[in-house]
């Protein structure tokens, strides 16, 4: 972890020039006597590194002391300078050091290029157009530490695995690889000899084994992902029309397995035979699909008030008895 740090050291105090030990400290997010204690240890090192006394002095390094990406095209850098952040699968900050070793190893006439490229291009950012928050589900960094490690490695994969409205369970998969797709992560991974797939986000608890897993030795993952999508969709799930309060809609995208259609506005429901109702300004309409009518009952009912079922006309009223005997008991 410290060499990463020093290494991330150097290339900041080399895109930057002098720098103050607060803003190091902040980049790198530690104490500035830890930036102080680094800076010690490169100078021990070799490395040119000096110190500016004065309320706007800092660190910088003598000039030279560089490595260059010569062969890297214009496009391919700004591919990688705009790239996503990495925080789905917890590797924000791996991602943050990686863009600077790449943005510090391009020759210094291309670095300005470079640097202006990545401020105008933005991929993925935290919030939608109206202000609605985008990132991936919270996923503990212990998971997907362990889920890594499993899959890269190429261990055996013990996880507690908890599928919507039901308790979690303990299995033991050998892991294929990992996806990243919209604001999800998947696990792909076999179970005594048949395919899985798992949502991260539904990974409670994880641990790499020692024993290795069996899988291919060769592998085509986006292709792989295709076969598994296509043979999803053509299960049997549930199709629920939905108008739900706008600010419950990821709660309930998040719950459902995909979102068909949608209608922000609140006005003609998506494949209701009734149209003839006033809009509602603050919900939306939704066609989601879920596993089966279980799943969608436990995505739906948490929502109490805040969602009204459309269709299917059997799941509306399953949750309306559900919902007066509720009533009558609480009367």
């Amino acid at each position: 972890m410290r060499a990463d740090r020093l290494v991330s050291l150097v290339l900041l105090l080399r895109q930057r020039g002098l720098t103050s030990a607060t803003a190091l400290a902040a980049e790198l997010e530690v104490t500035t006597r830890t930036i102080q204690r680094d800076v010690e240890a490169l100078s021990a090192a070799g490395v040119p590194v000096y110190a500016e006394r004065g309320p706007l002095g800092g660190y910088a390094l003598l000039p030279g002391f560089r490595a260059e990406l010569t062969g890297l095209t214009d496009d391919q850098a700004v591919a990688v300078l705009a790239a996503g952040s990495g925080r789905a699968l917890g590797l924000g900050g791996a991602h943050a050091a990686a863009l600077r070793k790449v943005l510090d190893a391009l020759p210094e006439e291309r670095r300005g290029g470079a640097r202006e490229a990545a401020r105008r291009i933005l991929v993925a950012p935290e919030t939608d157009l109206l202000a609605r928050p985008v990132l991936p589900p919270e996923i503990p960094a212990e998971v997907l530490v362990e889920v890594r490690r499993a899959v890269l490695d190429g261990r055996q994969l013990r996880l507690r695995y908890a599928r919507p409205g039901r308790a979690a369970t303990w299995r033991t998969v050998e892991p294929v690889g990992l996806v990243v797709a919209g604001e999800r992560s998947y696990l792909l991974a076999t179970a005594a000899g048949e395919d899985r797939t798992y949502r991260l986000s539904r990974v409670q608890a994880a641990e790499a084994l020692a024993e290795p897993a069996e899988r291919a030795e060769e592998i085509d993952l986006p292709a792989l992902w295709r076969e598994r999508s296509e043979r999803f969709r053509g299960e049997d799930t549930l199709t629920v029309v939905v108008r739900v309060r706008e600010e419950r809609r990821a709660q309930l995208v998040g719950s459902a397995v995909a979102l068909v259609a949608e209608r922000p506005d609140g006005g003609d429901r998506i494949g209701s035979p009734r149209d003839d109702h006033e809009q509602s300004p603050g919900w939306t309409t939704l066609e989601l699909t879920f596993q089966d009518e279980r799943h969608a009952d436990w995505a739906l009912w948490r929502l109490g008030d805040e969602a009204e079922v459309l269709l299917p006309e059997a799941l509306r009223a399953r949750l309306r008895e559900r919902a007066l005997r509720l009533a009558a008991a609480l009367a």
